[in-house]
């Protein structure tokens, strides 16, 4: 139960208009006490005591509100999460894109958006590297909120209980163990640019021939749900796809993408 002395309505309600106004992320009175916690570590970091205070600071200083945001996101996230969709990727997508791009000299371009701390790009990164013939090349995008967890990405190490999920081949050829845990081999985090970026606002890709946003839209309502899936079929390629989380659907949503089931998994299609 939020503590009112500390936090009131009126102040969750001025918090929760900034974040949706910033990112889209929508705060309602059930998860009030997550961000009354976030906020809390927040006051500490800053050395202050009222969150009308710190609502002044993140009003005017941009870093500190990215830090804010930073600390409201939900990070959860492991190698091969939702197995289905990268089994469709392998022998669904992939096979239509080596088709459709025939002739060309172009790389596979592929954006994961909300990659969190990286398990899922290394994973698409590890998969390509194994599936697509040569001369055939790609090349990742992986974005994130968060510039916490796109450190611990850059950085490519992962502790022992995280790299659960990754099939032992893969463990031996694209990771080196290390004391602690297992880092990702230099060659394969070059296939990877990690960049901050927030999806409420256009992210300048273009041309893009598949979009892995998994968990991700489900924090926003319905509004802010199109927008960011209308931002994504401006950047896809006339001929491209779009993995959602396994939860998530465009159902009833004004879009031009086209549902796709496949034997693995469902996933939607820009097809013009």
């Amino acid at each position: 139960m939020a503590d009112n002395a500390f936090f009131g309505d009126a102040d969750f309600e001025q918090y929760r208009a900034l974040i949706y106004s910033e990112s889209g992320i929508t705060f309602t009175p059930t998860n009030r006490s997550i961000l009354e916690s976030r906020l809390r570590e927040r006051l500490r970091e800053n050395h202050l005591d009222s969150v009308k205070t710190y609502f002044a600071v993140i009003s005017k200083d941009r870093e500190e509100l990215k830090a804010f945001l930073d600390s409201i996101t939900t990070n959860l996230t492991r190698f091969f999460r939702n197995q289905a969709h990268f089994d469709a990727l392998e022998h669904f997508v992939v096979p239509e894109l080596l088709k459709i791009k025939a002739g060309s000299s172009s790389p596979i371009r592929i954006w994961s958006a909300g990659c969190s701390t990286g398990e899922e790009p290394y994973t698409i990164a590890m998969l390509m590297s194994e599936i697509l013939p040569p001369p055939w090349k790609f090349e990742i995008i992986a974005s994130d909120l968060s510039l916490k967890c796109l450190m611990t990405a850059k950085e490519g190490f992962y502790a022992e209980n995280r790299i659960t999920g990754v099939p032992d081949n893969y463990l031996k050829k694209y990771f080196d163990k290390v004391e602690g845990g297992y880092k990702i081999h230099g060659d394969l985090m070059s296939k990877i640019r990690f960049d901050y970026h927030n999806l409420k606002n256009d992210s300048g890709l273009r041309n893009l021939d598949v979009v892995f946003c998994r968990n991700v839209i489900i924090y926003f309502d319905d509004a802010a749900q199109a927008a960011v899936i209308n931002r994504f079929w401006d950047s896809m390629a006339a001929k491209s796809f779009l993995f959602i989380g396994h939860s998530e659907s465009l159902f009833g949503m004004d879009t031009k993408f086209e549902f796709v089931k496949t034997e693995w998994a469902t996933l939607y299609r820009k097809f013009i």
